[in-house]
């Protein structure tokens, strides 16, 4: 597992809810005070609320909570109640009589996972706010990664476990933090080796099929189904960045997804990321020093993802599929 955490950055916190009636929950980045926040979605399946407002050209320049959430697009609806929390504690943006609290979120696609009609919702994304803390949180099966899968391009039935992660660098007095749910259609591959960690699983159940050389090798899929994956995080640091620049930050960030997914970026997946600068170093730090940090941990989230989370087997509930963890195959 890699260090750090993107709670190491002052001034951000991290809360989870993880419903306990089937695999699915949400995980919220708490900024009450305001910070400049930036978003790039690559996949062609998204899933998002409030991110043209990020756009340069928008006129709001801060943002007060970052939500990552199950339950695809129906999982939005999680937003509401963090934005409920924030209002409760007077935070927002001042707009006539009322504080409106900004609360950009991205959704991951679950519904594979148990009951399709239960996925999270106001109360969810509240709870999660109430779960918030600075200490560094929990990592693997728990939050947006709860019902999380990943190398599904073959079906469902030869996928891994997913999950959500964390990781941060601090170099001199600037550090840089990412929060990832992994739940991607392609593999994740450990880019120091190039070996894969989670993925598509073989015939024989264990051994790792390799996606991308199964693919050219001549094996195609059966059938793709759109929609049906999307790896979501967040980036961030404490340096100070304008509203352009953390666009530019959150795009650099996804070279981390090339380096640990593969396939990224497919027309099944909803792959987006956001980045958000506090500015408590005090320092502007070099965009580009800052964009290569950014995608090395990003790809580390990426790994202490799946490395982190436990596999989906109860003999109980048939109606959920077999999803081994990394861990449970021997390749954490």
């Amino acid at each position: 597992m890699f260090p750090g955490a993107i709670t190491d950055i002052a001034g951000l916190k991290v809360g989870h809810f993880t419903d306990p009636r089937r695999p699915t929950g949400c995980t919220v980045l708490l900024c009450e005070q305001g910070v400049v926040a930036g978003v790039d979605v690559r996949g062609a399946a998204p899933g998002t609320r409030e991110t043209d407002l990020l756009h340069p050209l928008a006129t709001l320049e801060e943002v007060h909570a970052l939500l990552l959430t199950g339950g695809s697009a129906f999982g939005l609806d999680a937003a509401s109640g963090v934005m409920r929390w924030l209002e409760e504690r007077g935070h927002g943006v001042q707009v006539g009589p009322a504080r409106v609290p900004i609360v950009p979120a991205a959704v991951l696609f679950d519904l594979w996972v148990g009951d399709a009609g239960i996925r999270p919702d106001a109360a969810a994304g509240h709870a999660a706010c109430e779960a918030a803390g600075t200490a560094h949180p929990a990592q693997g099966s728990v939050g947006a990664g709860a019902g999380a899968s990943v190398g599904k391009l073959f079906g469902i039935a030869r996928a891994m476990k997913g999950g959500i992660g964390t990781a941060s660098i601090k170099v001199g007095a600037i550090t840089v933090g990412a929060l990832v749910a992994v739940n991607a259609i392609g593999d994740v591959v450990d880019p120091a080796s190039g070996r894969v960690v989670a993925g598509a699983r073989a015939d024989d159940g264990r051994t790792p099929l390799d996606t991308l050389a199964a693919l050219c090798d001549g094996q195609l899929p059966a059938h793709l189904m759109a929609g049906m994956a999307t790896t979501i995080g967040i980036v961030a640091t404490d340096a100070k960045l304008s509203k352009a620049q953390a666009n530019k930050l959150a795009s650099m960030a996804h070279d981390g997804l090339a380096r640990s997914i593969n396939p990224v970026h497919t027309a099944t997946d909803g792959d987006a990321l956001f980045a958000v600068a506090t500015g408590g170093s005090g320092l502007g730090g070099h965009l580009t020093v800052l964009g290569a940090l950014a995608a090395e941990v990003t790809a580390r989230a990426v790994l202490n993802a799946v490395r982190a989370a436990h596999g989906l087997t109860d003999p109980d509930r048939p109606n959920l599929p077999y999803l081994p963890s990394a861990r449970d195959l021997g390749l954490a």
